[in-house]
């Protein structure tokens, strides 16, 4: 069985990145201290540069920064909320939920699978406002793992 996308120890409450370059490189963090990335600077430069050709940025203060990368090892959300918003390009305005996605390179289509189901997702006030609500880390992960498989 394969690990869950998410844990509590990749989710973080109320960042205070205020950038979306640096709340990138949080939750980056986040993903190499848990070892499902094993080259911190590659990874980061992937994703801004997935960024710099297309904003993830989505209405509904939803961020989806994504890149798939040799440097990841495990299918995985790193989600982080934010109360003061971070500008990820959505036409609507700052984002307070943000999803980082990372996936395998290769022949692997994970992180299109999870991005297709947290897109699904999002969508929904209640489901949103529940993960941009949420204070604990581990109700995160725990309704980020029931509603994405890979």
């Amino acid at each position: 069985m394969s690990p869950p996308v998410t844990t509590a120890r990749l989710v973080v409450i109320n960042t205070k990145s205020a950038t979306k370059e640096d709340v990138i490189r949080e939750l980056v963090d986040c993903l190499v201290a848990e070892a499902r990335v094993t080259d911190r600077e590659t990874f980061v430069s992937e994703v801004l540069a997935r960024e710099a050709v297309m904003a993830t940025g989505i209405h509904g203060g939803i961020g989806i920064p994504h890149a798939h990368s040799e440097s990841v090892t495990t299918p995985s959300v790193a989600v982080a909320t934010s109360t003061a918003g971070i500008p990820f390009g959505a036409p609507d305005g700052p984002a307070h939920l943000i999803f980082l996605i990372a996936g395998p390179s290769g022949a692997d289509n994970s992180h299109l699978q999870i991005l297709a189901a947290i897109a699904r997702k999002v969508v929904h006030d209640d489901f949103r406002n529940a993960l941009i609500a949420a204070t604990e880390p581990a109700f995160i992960a725990e309704i980020i793992d029931n509603e994405v498989q890979v």
